[in-house]
């Protein structure tokens, strides 16, 4: 079985490599990690109950304990166990008491001394036992996209939802008018309306016309927008904008007042395309390490044809170019794009690459690989074989294949490892790769076919060794996974949590999925939902077995969940496999 980089590997990583080749930082220093807090966290389970969950971090000491405390009504503070909680971070308060306001926080625990203490996490006497945290939004609307990040530097995470939550494709036999305009808004970690940005009547109202990403992009501690604008009404008779000035504009994460633009790649080359309209609508953002040191944003114009690229560097309140790449001169890219893009170390160097599609750009924006299947409806970049070395790609192919329609391929290389050996039609939809079935070892892969009708036609799960392992239909094109339970597999989400070929874990989840991330408490994923008015926070309260670095200390799955705020919605996955990591380590860090 291959080594696997721990967490910690991972972030140190981060900090101390050197510029890679052709990506130069030396005018760019290299940027502390993203700061996040222990992010104690309180949930109430039943009366006089209350789970607590907080962070390991990856800057913790390996052999670090936690003592938890509780306030009540501004009383001094009670320690609640008889000795450190070292085998999780987490603990269920049973002695709440009635009709106070009540925190808890936790001290680290480092060589029998206690160190400072965490955040006051803090309920009210009457909040209800649900399973879910409620942010209400300013107004009776629903949000079509969430960004994750740390907008006033106090190490929480805070959130800007794109509203309202309907789309529109560029495709003309989808496409219609935009009765209005999308607008972006922020709410700090308490819910507390921040801003509100109006991308107006230039951004059509649809994911292709309107990525944007969040994201500490100049190491001051604060997370920037970044996101495509325009300016006026440029919409042609039809309701469609087809000319007009284009931007990638940088806006304060606090306040969202515009800091500074440049242009976006242009629509020119597309007019020679079978549909121009259609294909230069294709728009995207990601977030990359492209010199292993300093986050770069990414901006994509293409996916089924063109596709051009360009990166930048934000500092001193300003976007620096890098490069650019387009695939203009070379058909092997023609193509080969997909609905997201990913940035992941796919060599090793330490430095982001850029997973496009069927296709990779190197750190340095040289073409690196393609694979040559076309576009993919979804792309799953992890350690998805840990008896492999380094990561792996599975993909689902849109385009209509004799072989290897779903088919997993090696990162550093783009050689197919397995697929399917049968023609498929269409693979649609979002698919899934995750550890869901504890009886096979990495990542179980997802796909459906479609039909002449474009409807489900059958489903294949495949383990990582690219056995089938069922035909079982899993919610039509794929359901999400989550974190949830206290094993080392993910649940299924899909109107409800359950576990694979196992019991449902919560009946019911009302609402649009948005996002899922680990963005409270313990290791264990949040699920964040839209609902008319809110945002959902679903949580666990299931006592924790062990415990493990945060995963958005994990750089791959950190910034998978900043490419979440746009594009098709995947969930995140990890540069190594949690099963193997704990068993390596014999269960616990």
């Amino acid at each position: 079985m291959s080594a696997v980089p721990s967490a910690r590997m991972l972030l140190c990583a981060v900090l101390v490599l050197g510029a890679c080749g052709g990506v130069s930082a030396a005018s760019a220093p290299a940027r502390p990690s993203q700061r996040i807090d222990r992010g104690v966290h309180v949930q109430p389970v039943a009366e006089s109950t209350v789970y607590v969950g907080w962070r390991l971090l990856a800057d913790d000491p390996p052999g670090v304990a936690f003592n938890v405390y509780r306030r009540a009504a501004g009383g001094a503070a009670v320690k609640l166990n008889s000795a450190p909680v070292d085998k999780t971070t987490d603990f269920v308060d049973s002695t709440v008491p009635a009709g106070v306001d009540v925190a808890w926080f936790v001290r680290p625990v480092v060589g029998g001394q206690e160190q400072a203490a965490s955040r006051e996490a803090r309920l009210k006497p009457s909040q209800p036992p649900l399973p879910y945290v409620s942010i209400k939004l300013n107004g009776k609307y629903t949000f079509q996209k969430v960004g994750i990040a740390d907008l006033d530097g106090d190490g929480r995470y805070d959130f800007v939802i794109k509203q309202p939550g309907d789309n529109i494709d560029p495709y003309r036999l989808y496409w219609k008018p935009s009765p209005d305009t999308y607008k972006l808004e922020a709410y700090d970690a308490d819910g507390k309306f921040l801003w509100r940005y109006d991308l107006g009547w230039a951004i059509e109202r649809g994911i292709w016309y309107s990525p944007y990403v969040v994201y500490d992009l100049d190491g001051d501690g604060r997370a920037e927008v970044a996101v495509k604008t325009g300016e006026g009404d440029p919409r042609d008779s039809d309701g469609r904008v087809r000319s007009g000035p284009e931007y990638l504009s940088i806006l304060d994460g606090l306040t969202g007042k515009e800091i500074t633009r440049v242009d976006w790649p242009s629509r020119k080359d597309f007019e020679k395309t079978s549909d121009p309209y259609n294909y230069a609508s294709r728009n995207q953002l990601c977030v990359a390490y492209l010199d292993g040191r300093t986050p770069s944003l990414i901006v994509q114009r293409g996916t089924y044809n063109v596709i051009k690229l360009v990166a930048y560097q934000y500092r001193n309140g300003q976007l620096h170019e890098q490069w650019r790449w387009d695939n203009l001169d070379d058909k092997r890219y023609w193509g080969q794009g997909a609905h997201w893009m990913h940035a992941a170390d796919v060599d090793g160097d330490g430095c982001d690459e850029l997973v496009i599609g069927s296709a990779v750009i190197d750190h340095n924006g040289k073409s690196l690989w393609s694979v040559g299947l076309g576009h993919p409806d979804h792309v799953y970049v992890g350690d998805i074989d840990p008896q492999r070395p380094g990561l792996e790609i599975y993909y689902g192919i849109e385009t209509r294949q004799k072989a290897n329609g779903m088919c997993l391929v090696d990162a550093r290389t783009g050689q197919i490892i397995w697929g399917f050996k049968e023609p498929t039609r269409h693979v649609h939809g979002h698919g899934l790769c995750s550890d869901i079935d504890p009886a096979h070892p990495g990542s179980e892969c997802y796909s459906a076919d479609t039909d002449e009708k474009k409807q489900f036609a059958f489903a294949l799960m495949h383990n990582c060794k690219g056995e089938i392992i069922s035909r079982e239909n899993l919610s039509g094109f794929g359901p999400r996974a989550a974190y949830w339970d206290a094993d080392l597999q993910r649940e299924l989400v899909h109107g409800r949590i359950w576990k694979y070929k196992g019991t449902t874990l919560l009946p019911k989840i009302p609402g649009q999925v948005v996002a899922i991330a680990d963005i409270l408490g313990d290791w264990r994923e949040e699920i964040i939902v839209s609902v008319p008015g809110e945002m959902h926070i679903y949580t666990t309260t299931i006592p924790a077995a062990d415990r493990r670095i945060c995963l958005m200390q994990d750089r791959l799955y950190r910034l998978n969940v900043v490419a979440a705020a746009m594009g098709y919605w995947q969930v995140p996955m990890t540069s190594y496999d949690l099963a193997t990591e704990a068993a390596s380590k014999g269960g616990n860090r």
